[in-house]
């Protein structure tokens, strides 16, 4: 039998349900109106669960009290022990919908992402592979209906990148793709690779949820910003302007350098964004030593031996080592189609781990 329901906070849920929609049907402005109707769609699915929860609770109740009854016929109880089975597995169904439903969410769930992918241990077959890590979020990205652009790319020297940030825009994002910080490890045949032989080589990836002025202050006096000449291909264009901008944080030693832009003020602009998400990201850091520790002992150094997943290109597998989760769907998977069942895996995952902690 599950755990039993808060009955306080599933009235409180129907309540507001019906406050929203009260509230949707005066014609508010466009603001208020987008935040209600975003309230109304991720409440009106909890709600129609907790009414059928309660509903299946009465049918159970006036079984318990028909078998209770000794006036009641032989083939009446029997009807009543046969389908008393098929309800408790579904009572049991919607009070755990619900309980995942009341967890309290991260409040950087919504928000957009800074996504870094770094090479790490591997020479060019790792910037290869950051590259392919890369085009798979783009994908999955696509596939969510979200926008991806690129802040600023170093690219190997046979392709793929050294290191790349982007900006992940869309609703949710941070929530989906929060379990993918962490070193991820390629296994394959390098194209350069005569002999056949399989090499082993990393990349890393961080998350961060994009911070927002209102998140953090930033103190002027806390930052070194230095302007350069940017590098890398561009002519003479390149050559005359001092477009990339590098920014310091003193206190924390964080440096972000911008120069993918022609303009300054925008390289200036992407690499405050990018800061406030790092800052933001180390202040979390430090108030949830938990959270903390995960995230150190999933980024790790780059190096062959920590990882988070293994892409096998000779079996066609792609292993989670986090949930012991293996899927023959390596194409599927960087094309990010097959992406959405490792990270939805990881979040009921995670779910569980949270339901569990509040049941002791």
């Amino acid at each position: 039998m599950p755990v039993t329901l808060p009955q306080s906070k599933l009235d409180a849920l129907v309540s507001r349900l019906s406050t929203v929609e009260s509230d949707l049907s005066t014609g508010p402005d466009r603001d208020t109106y987008v935040r209600l109707s975003r309230e109304f769609s991720e409440l009106q699915p909890v709600v129609e669960a907790i009414k059928s929860y309660q509903g299946v609770a009465h049918e159970i109740a006036d079984l318990d009290a028909m078998l209770a009854d000794a006036a009641t016929d032989a083939e009446m109880r029997a009807l009543a022990e046969a389908e008393k089975p098929a309800l408790e597995a579904r009572w049991e169904a919607l009070a755990h919908k619900i309980r995942i439903a009341l967890i309290p969410k991260d409040a950087m769930d919504e928000r957009n992402v800074i996504l870094e992918i770094r090479a790490g241990t591997g020479g060019d077959e790792a910037s290869l592979f950051a590259g392919d890590l890369f085009r798979m979020y783009e994908r999955f990205a696509a596939k969510n209906g979200w926008k991806v652009e690129i802040a600023s790319a170093s690219e190997g020297s046979m392709g793929g990148y050294k290191e790349i940030i982007a900006e992940v825009k869309g609703r949710g994002a941070f929530a989906k793709l929060k379990f993918e910080s962490g070193v991820h490890r390629v296994q394959r045949v390098p194209d350069t690779e005569g002999s056949g032989r399989i090499h082993t080589s990393a990349a890393t990836v961080a998350v961060l949820p994009e911070a927002e002025e209102v998140d953090l202050a930033i103190n002027e006096g806390d930052l070194r910003i230095d302007t350069l000449r940017s590098g890398g291909a561009g002519g003479q264009h390149v050559n005359k302007t001092e477009s990339a901008v590098r920014i310091t944080h003193l206190p924390t030693g964080i440096v972000v350098m911008m120069q993918e832009d022609r303009s300054q003020h925008r390289n200036k602009a992407k690499a405050m964004a990018v800061l406030r998400s790092r800052l933001y990201d180390h202040e979390r850091q430090k108030l949830d030593s938990a959270r903390a520790a995960a995230r150190r002992g999933q980024v790790g150094t780059g190096d062959r031996s920590e990882r988070i997943r293994t892409y096998n290109y000779p079996q066609g597998r792609v292993s989670d080592h986090r949930i012991n989760l293996t899927l023959y769907k390596l194409p599927q998977i960087l094309e990010g189609e097959a992406l959405g069942e490792i990270i939805d895996a990881l979040v009921q995952e995670h779910q569980a781990e949270l339901l569990a902690a509040e049941d002791a």
